[in-house]
């Protein structure tokens, strides 16, 4: 219990850190990797789902028996990326830095595994 406390701590902390500033580079992002952005609405919809999954890991780390079922969801979110960017990255449809962000969901996949297996069903003691 204590690996998947710190595993899901660690993931929506990080998380966080990472989804909040791209709030406010919209304009920056659109020219540094162009074209601008022409649907906002998709980028600020994927920030804002993106920032309620970090949400919902600490929720999770805060008593992993408790909410242990959530880590299934969360190995989903995890897994979207981790397998949709490699594919896209083979049909030559997005650049190698990708890639990099897909391992390190990958990597937080592996461990949301490994913490919902680590993680008894129900709190022991009556």
């Amino acid at each position: 219990m204590r690996f998947a406390k710190w595993v899901f701590l660690l993931a929506g902390g990080s998380g966080v850190l990472m989804i909040v500033p791209p709030y406010f580079l919209e304009r920056q992002i659109g020219a540094d990797y162009p074209p601008p952005i022409t649907h906002p609405e998709y980028y600020y919809g994927f920030l804002g789902v993106t920032l309620a999954w970090q949400v919902m890991f600490l929720v999770i780390a805060s008593d992993p028996v408790r909410y242990r079922p959530a880590m299934l969801p969360a190995m989903l979110e995890k897994a979207g990326f981790a397998v949709a960017i490699p594919l896209l990255y083979a049909a030559g449809r997005v650049s190698g830095l990708w890639v990099g962000f897909a391992a390190m969901d990958a990597t937080w996949l592996v461990l949301f595994v490994g913490a919902f297996l680590l993680t008894p069903t129900e709190q022991g003691g009556g």
